[in-house]
């Protein structure tokens, strides 16, 4: 006597049934892969490369790769494990290919008074780019100073130095001569070290000093390490002493000196291994 059929236990295939199809969940935990094979086992970490070339932190590079932002060989890569050979393949974020040179540049930029901190302005005014259009590297500059601001720009194709300096957990000081209308009360030093509250939050100076005074004008120098947006502008005009003429003068153990304005001066090997100790590298 024929045994009768069974139902099929709960996802169980059927004999000569159709695949089930992966569900959303598990479609979206499979990882990505290339669509062609790009990965080099003695290569260098795509995401090491990109942070390098100056496209932020290793974590927002694995984000960029992540977004289907990254290719290599003209193959989209989502995958984060990629080694590769920058010396033998083709990256690009964005459809744009990234410099991949291995030997890393440093200057200091002294900044003029009116020129941005881009690389390129569409409205043809003056910018940082226009200082450096016979390097052949691709450099981008170490936070910024607006317009009216002058002096100590650092300016470089180490993406993971970049970073550290102006991410505000490594602390990095920074100081800037300030022209303002004298006499500063003696107070003024005290109101800034206790902190000052701004439209984003109370900031800080680190030091305060009068550098100099003459009849109506004083000179003082303030040391921070606040990253915020003209945070030395807003905090001497919250105190009664609204800035005449600012001039960035160090950062971190970089010192201007007496280097000229729109010039740009290669950092010698004792700079660049004393700047990057100041952010642990």
């Amino acid at each position: 006597m024929a045994t009768p059929n069974r139902p099929n236990p709960r996802g169980a295939r059927r004999p000569g049934g159709p695949t089930r199809r992966p569900s959303r969940a598990q479609r979206r935990a499979a990882p990505a892969t290339p669509s062609v094979d790009v990965h080099d086992p003695d290569g260098v970490r795509l995401q090491k490369l990109l942070a390098a070339a100056g496209y932020g932190s290793r974590r927002s590079c694995e984000q960029l790769i992540a977004d289907g932002r990254v290719s290599v060989d003209d193959a989209q890569v989502r995958e984060l494990g990629v080694r590769v050979d920058p010396n033998r393949v083709r990256i690009a974020v964005d459809g744009l290919p990234i410099q991949t040179d291995d030997k890393q540049v440093y200057f200091v930029f002294n900044k003029p008074k009116g020129v941005l901190t881009t690389m390129e302005d569409p409205d043809g005014r003056p910018c940082l780019g226009d200082f450096l259009t016979d390097r052949p590297e691709r450099l981008f500059h170490v936070g910024r100073l607006d317009a009216e601001t002058e002096g100590l720009l650092l300016v470089t194709n180490d993406g993971e130095l970049s970073h550290r300096l102006t991410h505000p957990s490594y602390e990095v000081p920074k100081t800037y001569l300030a022209k303002v209308r004298g006499p500063v009360a003696k107070d003024v030093g005290k109101q800034l070290r206790d902190g000052v509250d701004l439209d984003d939050g109370v900031a800080h100076v680190d030091s305060f000093k009068l550098v100099d005074s003459t009849p109506g004008y004083a000179l003082v120098e303030v040391t921070l390490h606040s990253g915020k947006n003209r945070v030395v502008r807003r905090m001497l005009d919250a105190v009664g002493y609204p800035v005449l003429s600012l001039v960035r003068t160090t950062m971190g153990p970089i010192r201007l000196g007496d280097q000229r304005p729109a010039t740009l001066r290669t950092l010698n090997r004792t700079e660049v291994g004393t700047l990057k100790r100041e952010v642990g590298m």
